[in-house]
């Protein structure tokens, strides 16, 4: 999955060609020059944010740009993947989903995209929850048990067979975004 970025940004009508002398802005273009940078700082603190809480699961930013009345590139979406992969263990993943819900609802003003992703991690890690339960409810069935070998390979077997699970449903990278 990943964690995206802004759009709706409409490109600006005046471009003016980049290596010859220009002639001074207009106010309009100015105010133009002026709300692109407010866009591109604001989706860049936004991806960082992403990136910060989730390190060891994000990868880099990758940014849509738009060319403003000045001739420079100003940054108006973004997107870091992050992987969504179970752990290997429930409570691995249970440690894991924390960190995914931690890096998709990071920034100031998560996007309905940042909040997706953070309720698929609620969902993984409410299903490691539960097989962690049984685990533990079939331990303790499991002390009573008068072959503990047989009890232990039934359980090593629980957690292969839980770490191999792919849900299908969605793949092993998201994307986390600023605006959907």
């Amino acid at each position: 999955m990943a964690i995206g970025g802004v759009s709706g940004v409409a490109q600006p009508a005046a471009t003016q060609s980049v290596g010859r002398a220009q002639s001074p802005l207009s106010p309009e273009q100015q105010q133009e020059v002026a709300r692109l940078k407010a866009i591109d700082s604001k989706v860049r603190a936004h991806e960082q944010a992403h990136m910060a809480a989730g390190a060891g699961l994000t990868g880099g930013a990758n940014f849509q740009y738009t060319r403003g009345p000045d001739g420079r590139q100003y940054a108006v979406a973004g997107e870091v993947t992050i992987n969504v992969s179970s752990g290997q263990t429930p409570q691995s993943t249970i440690e894991r989903a924390s960190q995914i819900q931690a890096a998709a609802l990071a920034p100031v003003d998560p996007s309905s995209q940042d909040r997706a992703v953070a309720a698929a991690a609620a969902m993984m890690a409410s299903q490691a929850r539960a097989e962690l339960s049984r685990m533990k409810k079939e331990e303790r069935a499991g002390e009573t048990s008068s072959n503990p070998v047989a009890e232990s390979l039934k359980q090593a077997t629980a957690l292969r067979a839980y770490a191999q699970v792919d849900t299908g449903e969605t793949s092993s990278t998201s994307l986390i975004d600023q605006y959907a």
